[in-house]
């Protein structure tokens, strides 16, 4: 796991070296970066913004930095996190054409399991929070679907392109897939589930991550 102190420049080069691992990237590039100008905005952009700044407010809380208070810090970031995210649709998508063979139990776990493992591997990268700077440039809708665009600019004046695409679930914008530097996250999951699944069971699967969950990468 790379430490706190590296820049986020190298972190996000060294995430796009591991395909599995391109979601904390992508996870972070959502999570640490600061509103600057922006352009003219809808609903959908203006959703992130909110969880952005949700979880900038819990990151910079000195309080929440006490010395005991890292239980009750994360706590909030997942909370912030989870009325962002559909979990269940980038479960779903992710898992591609197994998904219909699963049983409402086993959809359940899979997609509580891909929390988990998205919570494991991006709260040190939220936590590690050094002042990058995100520009809003626009966004697209197409009924219940929306493409954000944003550009990501480091503390070493690097350039990132992120594309958030949302869907209109109960009245609110969702994530469901996020790309960074034009690398799908749903995409690169299935591709790496699809590998595993291509030489063992689903339930190998499964216990893969969980032991990932386990060990917090």
């Amino acid at each position: 796991m790379l430490r706190r102190t590296t820049s986020f420049r190298i972190f996000v080069e060294e995430m796009m070296k591991k395909p599995f691992a391109v979601f904390a990237a992508a996870l972070a590039v959502f999570f640490l970066t600061v509103p600057d100008h922006q352009a003219m905005a809808g609903e959908p952009t203006e959703k992130i913004k909110e969880t952005t700044n949700k979880i900038l407010s819990i990151v910079t809380n000195a309080d929440l930095k006490a010395p005991g208070k890292e239980a009750e810090r994360r706590k909030s970031i997942r909370k912030a996190v989870d009325e962002r995210f559909d979990w269940e649709e980038m479960a779903r998508r992710s898992l591609g054409t197994q998904w219909g063979a699963r049983t409402p139990e086993e959809k359940k776990h899979f997609v509580d399991l891909f929390g988990d493992l998205l919570e494991r591997t991006y709260l040190d990268r939220v936590e590690g929070y050094s002042g990058e700077k995100v520009y809003y440039l626009g966004e697209r809708l197409d009924g219940q679907y929306a493409e954000v665009d944003v550009k990501i600019v480091t503390t070493q004046n690097t350039e990132v392109p992120v594309k958030y695409r949302l869907r209109n679930k109960n009245n609110n914008w969702l994530v469901y897939d996020i790309s960074i530097a034009g690398v799908s996250l749903v995409n690169n999951y299935r591709v790496q589930f699809s590998s595993i699944l291509a030489k063992s069971t689903y339930q190998d699967l499964v216990k893969q991550l969980e032991k990932k969950v386990a060990e917090g990468n």
